[in-house]
């Protein structure tokens, strides 16, 4: 009991000194939500808008073959006279070009006709269409693989109606060879791909403070714990620390009551986080409002044991305050604090894991932005946990009182 009375002791002591520093106040509480005003604002319409498909087309066949005639009868000549949300088609000259577009980042991907495509489909041999594709185009390569099948279905159905009728007949007459516009029952312009499109409301841009709110937590809780390395090691040079050894107070007692402060402060941070995102900003915590809590608290324990293990690997108040806003500055724009990390290239979201602020970010990306449920974070959640403990043995084994 004695120990519990000095642990709460002297985390009272350190948010007493928190609640009486306007500038630490104004920093931890005050200053982040300037950043997710500014970044709402700037945000509020990204990803209102309603953006057209377009598919690129190409033939390896020459001049007259049925490619061609398909090509034609679907491509966009005039894109006034689209639809809404009808998909745009571009057709693409040649072939090599094409790819070395797909390659450039150019364009995200092309359908091919191979150069025996007419006669794979009038001597009944088959044939087979291509699909060119970014690898990180997902959506662009799952649009044309659904128009290339659209396409072979279509065609398919036209041979074997072709085949039927010359039966009904007893074998007179031949099988259409051609699909040229206004034969074949498709009319002058109009495209045999028939489909309609319906437009249930409006397309509504994604909540920013969804994904700035949770940067900004995850930064400052993380900056607040790295600052407060700064006192602790003011208290070990001023001998405060070795004082309170001499009054008979346990060294587990003086490390868990500046542990318990500093994750009080953190918790103090969150609760305000949420409560301002939820009731001003109209955050979303998605499927489990939990599971976002657990992180969260798990970033403050995380943040505490950082910034104590900070304090016992340097010397000096500026090396801790130094070293301190360096790391949390570095930590931030890695771990995906001031832009999501899922609009990021692969490599620097698979370089965001060695910091813990990725995990988080990441986590609560998952939860409210994608809709995930509890058991889909659970690997940043123990993430989470692995760098806490990480940092806890480090602060364990290097803390002392004095300054010697």
């Amino acid at each position: 009991m004695k120990n519990i009375s000095h642990i709460w002791f002297l985390a009272l002591k350190d948010l007493r000194l928190f609640a009486t520093d306007r500038f630490a106040l104004l920093f931890s509480i005050l200053f982040p939500f300037l950043f997710v005003i500014l970044f709402n604002f700037l945000m509020a319409d990204v990803g209102s808008e309603d953006n057209r498909l377009v598919f690129h087309v190409v033939t390896q066949e020459k001049a007259g073959g049925l490619s061609h005639q398909i090509i034609m009868s679907i491509e966009t000549t005039d894109e006034s006279q689209l639809r809404p949300g009808e998909p745009k088609i571009v057709w693409l000259k040649d072939y090599d070009e094409a790819y070395r577009a797909v390659e450039d980042k150019e364009i995200e991907g092309f359908l091919s006709f191979p150069a025996g495509f007419t006669d794979g489909i009038l001597q009944a041999s088959g044939t087979r269409l291509e699909v060119v594709a970014d690898a990180e185009a997902i959506n662009t390569r799952a649009a044309l693989n659904g128009l290339a099948h659209v396409i072979a279905s279509q065609i398919g159905s036209q041979y074997v109606a072709n085949v039927a009728t010359i039966e009904l007949l007893g074998g007179q007459g031949q099988a259409i060879q051609q699909f040229p516009p206004g034969q074949g029952g498709i009319a002058a312009g109009k495209s045999f791909i028939e489909y309609g499109t319906e437009k249930v409301g409006e397309v509504e841009a994604e909540n920013p403070s969804n994904y700035v709110i949770t940067g900004y937590l995850v930064m400052f809780v993380f900056f607040t714990a790295a600052l407060s390395a700064e006192r602790i090691v003011r208290e070990r040079q001023n001998n405060t620390l070795e004082r309170l050894l001499s009054n008979s107070v346990e060294r587990a007692s003086i490390l868990g009551g500046i542990f318990t402060g500093t994750a009080a402060k953190g918790l103090i941070q969150i609760a305000i986080f949420w409560t301002v995102g939820i009731l001003v900003f109209n955050i979303d915590l998605g499927r489990s409002p939990a599971a976002a809590i657990i992180l969260s608290i798990l970033m403050v324990i995380m943040s505490s044991a950082f910034g104590i293990m900070l304090a016992t690997l340097v010397k000096t108040e500026r090396s801790a305050s130094s070293i301190g806003v360096l790391t949390s500055l570095i930590l931030a724009p890695l771990g995906g604090c001031w832009w999501p990390l899922f609009i990021l290239p692969r490599w620097m979201q698979s370089l965001a894991k060695i910091s813990p602020h990725g995990w988080a970010n990441n986590g609560f990306n998952k939860l409210m932005l994608f809709g995930a449920d509890f058991g889909a974070v659970v690997p940043e959640m123990l993430a989470l946990i692995v760098f806490a403990v990480i940092f806890g043995i480090i602060a364990v084994w290097r803390f002392r009182t004095n300054a010697v």
